[in-house]
């Protein structure tokens, strides 16, 4: 799937997208959602709450958006104030060094307090660290073995497919993160208000799943029929055979394979919503037009998406190196927060960036309204 369009090694990528597409296929299945409505009564069987008090907020000091970011965070969510953390670094930088990024994980780590199991990152760029995402440099560590040179796999999430770990610094030694990305300060805190009124929703609305025209992304339609088998009926997945999705004002999920979705105006997107489309630099969060000239993961924030992910590097068309729509659907709907239910769904998250609002949890217990 490289970007400038040129023939893959279709040995290779058949190989890979084989071996690949079995490993998630043979993974033990999450607890399935329990089917039923609004207020379904079953608090005893969703795992137990990622909080405030379990997650960190970064902020870079040399950058004012950054810190206005933060502090809006800490106080729409109750984040205590000894869970802001500041670094320094020139804001603006689409991309940090290893060598300087490994210092800067140092301080953050340093700062950290031994309860947080998850960090929130209080701005949109820098999204790459050398060949890795930002958010797999910070939750993984800086290491090229996260990444891969090449149509090749690379190393594999110790937390993909770990339903029932729940505290995944404790248990794994890691923190998930996300970046709390948007190209304005406005449209991030709007963000975080959809993050924090989703929660507790059980919002009623459709998954749709896109099988597309662009043989090289449309991997992950293998994958459609399982889904729908997995969700129901708790929730309600449309697989569809199109590039275009457009009028639907029920969107829950949404997950396609293009450079460029077309569209998206026309969608309304509930609270706490997800989307992603697999293709190869959807990490590159910048304002249109991209480098690559892809379409950038910010757009379905834009759009009114709560949660989204992009690769930063080509990484191929391997199945495990984006989002796996039966696992996220399945964990967020049991009622796992919008970071957990993502940083799950991804085999190999090396070179693909996390971005939206952590703690979102629209199949969670309600939250007082304040």
């Amino acid at each position: 799937m490289p970007a400038n369009g040129l023939p893959l090694n279709r040995r290779r990528v058949s190989a890979g997208l084989l071996v690949t597409t079995l490993a998630l296929l043979l993974t033990p299945e999450p607890a399935r959602p329990p089917h039923s409505g609004v207020d379904d009564g079953l608090a005893s069987d969703r795992p137990p709450a990622l909080t405030a008090r379990e997650v960190a907020v970064v902020v870079n000091g040399d950058d004012p958006v950054s810190e206005q970011i933060g502090a809006f965070y800490l106080q729409t969510r109750g984040i205590p104030a000894d869970q802001l953390i500041r670094i320094r670094f020139p804001a603006g930088r689409q991309s940090l060094s290893p060598l300087s990024f490994r210092w800067l994980r140092g301080e953050i780590l340093r700062q950290t307090p031994a309860h947080v199991q998850v960090y929130a990152l209080a701005w949109t760029a820098p999204w790459r660290v050398g060949c890795q995402s930002i958010t797999s440099a910070l939750s993984l560590g800086v290491d090229a073995s996260w990444c891969a040179r090449g149509c090749r796999l690379s190393r594999t999430s110790p937390y993909f497919g770990q339903g029932e770990v729940h505290r995944p610094w404790q248990q794994l030694g890691i923190r998930p993160s996300m970046l709390l990305a948007g190209t304005t300060l406005e449209q991030v805190q709007q963000l975080i208000r959809r993050g924090r009124a989703a929660d507790g929703t059980a919002p009623p609305g459709t998954a749709y799943l896109l099988s597309t025209s662009d043989r090289r992304r449309n991997v992950r339609a293998v994958l459609y029929g399982s889904v729908q088998q997995l969700m129901a009926p708790a929730l309600s997945v449309k697989v569809l055979q199109t590039d275009r999705l457009e009028g639907a004002d029920d969107v829950i999920a949404l997950f396609t394979g293009l450079t460029q979705v077309a569209g998206l105006e026309t969608l309304r997107f509930r609270p706490g919503a997800v989307a992603d489309h697999l293709t190869s630099f959807g990490g590159e969060l910048t304002a249109e037009p991209t480098p690559s000239g892809q379409m950038s993961a910010l757009r379905w924030l834009e759009a009114g998406a709560t949660g989204s992910y992009g690769t930063v590097v080509e990484p191929c068309n391997f199945l495990a190196k984006f989002p796996s729509p039966g696992l996220l659907l399945s964990y967020y709907r049991r009622g796992d927060t919008l970071v957990e239910a993502y940083w799950r769904s991804v085999a190999m998250p090396g070179q693909g960036v996390f971005i939206g609002e952590p703690l979102a949890r629209p199949w969670g217990p309600q939250t007082v309204r304040g």
